[in-house]
């Protein structure tokens, strides 16, 4: 068992590729990694706490501030869309203004109406429904949650018949997260994952995971179907860093074995208050500055 000591302070405001960026390793740091977690967009009426037609100016502002700040890359946590593929357009024409790199999850959401999940990928251009980015001494991963799910698994595959005999267990363990919104990584998923953390290791890489998914807390059944294999695979490992993720629009943070789990807020909430944030990354911190509902977090490695 690896043992970690993070010191965490509350801060004050189609083929499973690895993308290298060759024009980070010149050691450009800290790192600076835009974070945006469930837009949710849609041409409808508000609903509760959800206001789906202002997801777009939030996310022209947010796009105008992470170009002005100048950030290596952005990262989607996913739920680009509520009601999936045909309010899309008018998200993507405005995350086409962002000046740097967009690496995307997809949520649960982005696949209502969805027949082929291979073409989704493609639509947002995805090398692949998980994969990895390599830069400045990171390795980046994300890992697509929503593979063994009753939304996006292709019926009479391998992979429907695992999300079965996954579902089906989790119920008779009376976990909350057996949720129709909640989806899991199956078998072949995780032998990837172990290869992406062993090579990270043996290059001295530093890593950090992307899910829409959370993984912890496990208190409002919201968390990935799997999530104690993924963990229990991730906290043997000291050089990842930590888990960030979306699909809980209020937000969340919990360890697991000293692992830092950062859930981040939801900007479709609220009428006008927008939710996204800055990251930065140095060798021994991490900085969440988070911009409107985004809770700003600092965790020394």
């Amino acid at each position: 068992m690896v043992t970690r000591i993070y010191r965490i302070v509350l801060a004050l405001s189609f083929s499973c590729a690895c993308i290298t960026l060759q024009a980070q390793e010149k050691g450009k740091q800290p790192l600076r990694i835009g974070l945006i977690a469930d837009i949710q967009y849609a041409d409808k009426d508000d609903r509760g706490t959800r206001f789906y037609r202002a997801s777009v100016p939030k996310l022209n502002e947010s796009v105008k501030v992470l170009n002005a700040q100048d950030v290596d890359f952005t990262v989607v946590l996913g739920d680009f869309v509520d009601e999936g593929p045909k309010d899309l357009p008018a998200v993507l024409a405005e995350l086409d203004a962002l000046k740097s790199p967009v690496y995307n999850v997809l949520g649960n959401h982005d696949f209502e109406a969805v027949q082929d999940p291979y073409d989704l990928y493609k639509t947002f251009k995805m090398v692949s429904p998980y994969y990895s980015v390599d830069t400045a001494g990171w390795r980046f991963i994300f890992l697509n949650t929503n593979e063994l799910s009753n939304y996006a698994t292709v019926p009479n595959t391998r992979l429907a018949k695992e999300y079965r005999r996954m579902s089906s267990a989790l119920k008779t363990q009376n976990r909350t997260n057996a949720q129709p919104w909640n989806g899991g990584v199956g078998k072949k998923q995780m032998r990837w994952l172990k290869k992406q953390l062993k090579e990270a290791k043996r290059r001295g890489l530093n890593v950090l995971v992307f899910t829409h998914h959370p993984l912890l807390p496990e208190d409002n059944g919201h968390e990935a179907l799997n999530n104690r294999e993924i963990l229990a695979l991730l906290s043997t490992h000291n050089q990842v860093k930590a888990v960030i993720s979306g699909h809980n629009h209020k937000g969340a943070f919990a360890t697991h074995e000293g692992l830092p789990c950062i859930t981040l807020e939801g900007m479709v909430e609220t009428a006008a208050q927008n939710a996204y944030g800055i990251l930065t990354l140095s060798d021994d911190r991490l900085i969440l500055y988070g911009r409107g509902r985004m809770n700003a977090r600092a965790i020394d490695f």
